[in-house]
């Protein structure tokens, strides 16, 4: 049941006004709980690959020549997609709410050209972007993944290891995001990224994206990311002193009196 419907049931028991606006605390999914580590567990991070240090993305593989062959769309996402580039040439859709300062989600999150950090505790991987501050966990517990999510920017992940390999499957994504740019994921939108080392100071994340509604076949991305032990992540509030004002159309616009 989604978080909205639980809460809405609960306001209602309470006998509490539904006001408008009112945002509710966050509660947990529903989801095992974390067992206490061990000196095992700990003892067995020191096994895993040594991801130390900050990663900064390939703006090449960000911005320049795509090297892999774009998504094929099925009819119906074709037509959301040409409604949305034909808003696009009449001057709408030309930002997304990243302006407004609205995390882009995954798997636009893994592919900002800020740094990352992989923080590596039992029984799970955390991410730490610089971009908006955000944060991903990644469960490596063993655990399944929900059976209905809460829809979250990040998504619900949960990796194994597969020799020096993380795979990692997402899910649960908000349909406020986007997958690609003028299309939102579904409840059946389904991410798998494969994160390993390719050179001592080079990982490569290779990201598989599948939806029956949205791709025939899979989406397919790649990016490399270089280790730079000298960095640290810095603080990122988007929110400080932001002048990218928003027009009636939603996009960023300098007209301060906007």
């Amino acid at each position: 049941m989604r978080r909205s419907m639980k809460w809405a049931m609960i306001l209602a028991a309470s006998g509490l006004p539904m006001t408008a606006g009112l945002v509710a605390p966050a509660l947990a999914q529903d989801m095992p709980a974390v067992k206490p580590a061990t000196p095992a567990d700990w003892a067995a991070i020191a096994k895993l690959p040594d991801w130390s240090g900050i990663w900064q993305p390939d703006w090449g593989g960000l911005f320049g020549k795509p090297t892999l062959a774009p998504p094929v769309l099925t009819p119906e996402a074709k037509k959301v997609q040409d409604a949305f580039n034909a808003k696009k040439a009449q001057g709408e859709n030309l930002q997304h709410e990243q302006a407004n300062c609205i995390p882009p989600g995954m798997p636009g999150i893994m592919r900002q050209p800020y740094p990352i950090e992989f923080l590596f505790t039992p029984g799970r991987v955390t991410l730490a972007h610089e971009t908006y501050s955000q944060v991903r966990r990644i469960y490596t517990d063993g655990r399944k993944q929900p059976e209905d999510p809460d829809p979250a920017f990040n998504g619900w992940s949960i990796g194994h290891w597969e020799g020096d390999t993380l795979v990692v499957e997402t899910i649960g994504l908000d349909p406020s995001t986007y997958v690609m740019e003028g299309i939102h994921p579904t409840e059946n939108t389904k991410i798998v990224e494969r994160i390993h080392l390719t050179q001592p100071d080079v990982i490569t994340i290779e990201t598989a994206i599948t939806d029956p509604a949205l791709f025939v076949g899979t989406y397919n991305l790649k990016n490399n990311y270089m280790r730079k032990r000298d960095w640290i992540i810095r603080e990122y509030v988007c929110e400080q002193n932001n002048r990218d004002k928003a027009d009636e159309f939603g996009r960023p616009s300098l007209n301060i009196d906007q």
